[in-house]
């Protein structure tokens, strides 16, 4: 039987740890910006625009400081690739809404509402001295949409707040706070069914027969202790590499309690990540309970490092395990030493990434992640597709600025993972968390096709268009394994012997989905949002093609566009 570890007691220890290292603060400090897709590659086509890699952050470990990104601002305020009115525009928008930080004078409000709200566009209320400052935002989302074969249209209502600042410019924080109510497009009610999860979110509600309704609160305090070394203790998620997935740590499963240092010296930058998550979760007659649920702990630890102006590499070491071991919190230990030394079972993944803007406006980047591998059957012909040797591997292209038309961007991407990759022979060692992936949303035992075009036409207009291409092997029935998701143990349930296992074994899907977004900001970071979704899935066990059209209108206020690409 599992032992079970209080959340209460792990953050106890965390926050003393935090509380210890206080004294030692030293530096200005910001919050860190939430993670977003469309926000992050304004600042990511500036660095492939100047063809190096940024000084003041390394791209690979979001999310971003504000005072760090405030920086950077200010050192490309005179610099060529800020040329067309759109990237004008751009720079005008990222400087106000980081405006406590940048050294340039950013203009305030010129009609605030009941003048003392809104005095700067960003913020809905402020306070700012040299000693304390916090701002406060409220965060709307309400969008309606038609999938005519769905028994209920797709619809979202959420509402909350957001509140940043920090103290003698020292220690940052961030809070945020939503409640929703969903109905979810079929793919994604089919998705949450299966994993007993809400993707992103973990725990919810039933509402109104086949909805969802469920509370996001995330939040993080963040401070230096010595010029070069950052901390932030917090519970949110992290995100690694530079596609638009990843295989060594994403955005995807739900927000988990962490401590993170950042140490950044000369051309190296080493990012240690230790966290509480949910291992697995009760269930009340389909739902989940209210109860305790069990717990572990995940260490990740990862090096990066320039090699000229151009290229960055990092290698990273994670270890997943069901119990507490303080042998993890080396932050410069051999993960897989230590759990060999230990003889324990524990979870250890390795891998590397790279980024290299090779031309100005064009990047190759990439990551390779090992689980698990034999050298004789992984180089030699007579293991041939062994079940012993699992990996995910990425390879990306981006394009800015594509045939010299500006603000038109490519990106182009491909990912796969070998059957039975992030799954394990323990129990709750597997690579999830709330029982959703820590990496790829389709788990393992899959091959897919990203591409992604973005045009900024006018300043406030932004069109992406992503197509996408899917080959997985999925289970017929809860008791076989083939090797995708990611729950399962990887010694019950498998069909297949040693060798022979291939990507897409078992019932073979094959999925096509395009997406076109039109976004349009009416204020600062309020938002239009019209797309539109068409998805095809075929399938072994599916008589004819299984078709979804998904039209919908969006208004979004400090919220983060919702991404239903998997």
């Amino acid at each position: 039987m599992q032992k079970l570890y209080s959340l209460p007691a792990t953050a106890k220890l965390l926050f003393s740890v935090a509380a210890f290292l206080v004294p030692f603060l030293s530096q200005a400090q910001g919050s860190y910006i939430p993670y977003n897709r469309d926000y992050y590659h304004i600042l990511d086509r500036l660095d492939i625009l100047r063809g190096q890699n940024n000084p003041i952050y390394r791209s690979a470990t979001k999310p971003y400081r504000r005072d760090d990104v405030a920086a950077f601002l200010d050192s490309i305020a005179d610099d060529p690739v800020i040329r067309s009115r759109s990237d004008q525009f751009n720079f005008a928008y990222l400087s106000q809404d980081n405006w406590e930080f940048v050294s340039r004078e950013t203009p305030e409000s010129k009609k605030p509402f009941l003048k003392g709200l809104y005095r700067r566009p960003g913020d809905f209320a402020h306070y700012y001295s040299e000693e304390f400052d916090i701002h406060v935002s409220p965060v709307i989302y309400l969008n309606g949409g038609i999938e005519p074969d769905n028994e209920q249209n797709p619809n979202r209502l959420s509402r909350g707040v957001a509140l940043r600042g920090s103290i003698d410019k020292k220690v940052g924080f961030y809070t945020y706070f939503t409640t929703s109510e969903a109905f979810f497009p079929s793919w994604v009610k089919g998705y949450a069914e299966y994993n007993g999860a809400v993707p992103g979110e973990g725990f919810w509600k039933e509402y109104n027969g086949n909805g969802y309704t469920y509370f996001s609160a995330l939040g993080h305090v963040s401070f230096n202790i010595t010029k070069h070394i950052q901390v932030e203790v917090g519970h949110d998620r992290n995100f690694i590499g530079e596609g638009y997935r990843s295989f060594l740590l994403s955005d995807f499963s739900n927000p988990y309690m962490f401590v993170k240092f950042n140490t950044q010296v000369w051309k190296f930058q080493l990012t240690n990540i230790w966290t509480q998550m949910t291992a697995d979760v009760d269930y009340d007659r389909g739902r989940p309970t209210d109860g305790r649920y069990p717990q572990k702990w995940f260490s990740f630890h990862r090096l990066g490092f320039n090699v000229g102006k151009n290229l960055n590499l990092g290698f990273f070491e994670s270890v997943m395990t069901d119990q507490v071991d303080f042998n993890y919190f080396n932050p410069i230990v051999f993960y897989r030493w230590v759990e060999q030394s230990l003889g324990t079972p524990d979870k250890v993944m390795l891998g590397i990434d790279y980024k290299w803007n090779f031309y100005p406006s064009m990047q190759l980047y990439g990551q390779f992640a090992l689980d698990e591998f034999v050298f004789s059957e992984f180089f030699g012909q007579d293991g041939k597709n062994s079940k012993r040797n699992k990996y995910g591997l990425q390879a990306g292209f981006k394009y800015i600025d594509l045939f010299k038309v500006s603000n038109l961007d490519l990106q182009l991407e491909y990912n796969s993972a070998r059957p039975y990759t992030f799954q394990e022979k323990v129990d709750y060692q597997s690579y999830s968390n709330w029982r959703t992936p820590l990496t790829h949303p389709r788990g393992a035992n899959f091959r897919e096709m990203l591409g992604i075009i973005r045009y900024q036409p006018i300043p406030k207009l932004n069109l992406t268009f992503l197509t996408m291409y899917q080959l997985y092997g999925a289970d017929p029935d809860a008791e076989t394994n083939w090797g995708g998701d990611v729950l399962k143990n990887r010694l019950e349930g498998s069909p297949t012997g040693l060798f022979d296992n291939v990507i897409g074994q078992g019932i073979e899907n094959k999925v096509i989905q395009t997406n076109l977004n039109a976004s349009y900001m009416l204020r600062h970071n309020f938002f239009i949002d019209a797309s539109h979704s068409f998805r095809r899935r075929t399938a072994q066990d599916l008589d004819s093609p299984e078709t979804s059209q998904y039209l919908q209108l969006a208004f979004r206020w400090n919220f983060i566009r919702p991404d239903y690409n998997y």
